[in-house]
């Protein structure tokens, strides 16, 4: 079974447990927190993925780093996942989780993908475009990429909106290389 599969039989009933015992939100800030640390340091990653460490090393990090800056319904899966041998997809689980809290509240998640950080201005200009595309909220995620030279790339789900300049170099050198 794959890691995404797994982790979303862990990411469903922690969702389901947040909103019965009314701490939802506070486990999506839980997440967002431990889903940045892991973006920010690929460290974390290696050290939750790596065979050598063992379990219980990883949840002592893990413990050092999160308890008491997350609530116990957070921590309490992280010591679930690693006492189960399944520290490698936390990171996944809290993807996963962060997904399905988007899905239960009506909120469509896009990808904007720039040469530069986003100001406030811009980045509202960008959640309207892509309310007014889908009718939802939006969750938007921002990505700095200077090989997309100016311009900007969109991504709704499945579509994806290319108004990159290296999009448009690509297109006119297979113009040429057609002519």
């Amino acid at each position: 079974m794959s890691d995404g599969r797994v982790a979303k039989r862990y990411a469903k009933p922690l969702l389901e447990l947040a909103q019965e015992r009314g701490v939802l939100e506070e486990t999506k800030q839980d997440m967002e927190l431990f889903v940045g640390l892991c973006e920010e340091s690929k460290d974390l990653q290696l050290m939750l993925k790596s065979p050598i460490i063992p379990h219980l090393k990883k949840l002592s990090i893990l413990e050092k780093i999160f308890k008491g800056k997350v609530g116990d319904l957070t921590y309490s899966i992280f010591e679930i996942i690693v006492k189960k041998n399944r520290e490698a997809i936390l990171f996944e689980v809290g993807k996963s989780f962060l997904s399905l809290y988007n899905k239960v509240k009506g909120l469509v998640e896009a990808t904007v993908t720039s040469t530069f950080k986003l100001d406030k201005k811009t980045r509202a200009e960008f959640e309207k475009l892509v309310k007014s595309v889908t009718g939802k909220d939006v969750e938007l995620t921002e990505v700095v990429d200077p090989s997309v030279i100016g311009g900007f790339k969109i991504k709704i789900g499945d579509q994806q909106i290319d108004e990159t300049v290296s999009s448009k170099l690509r297109e006119l050198e297979l113009k040429f290389l057609n002519a």
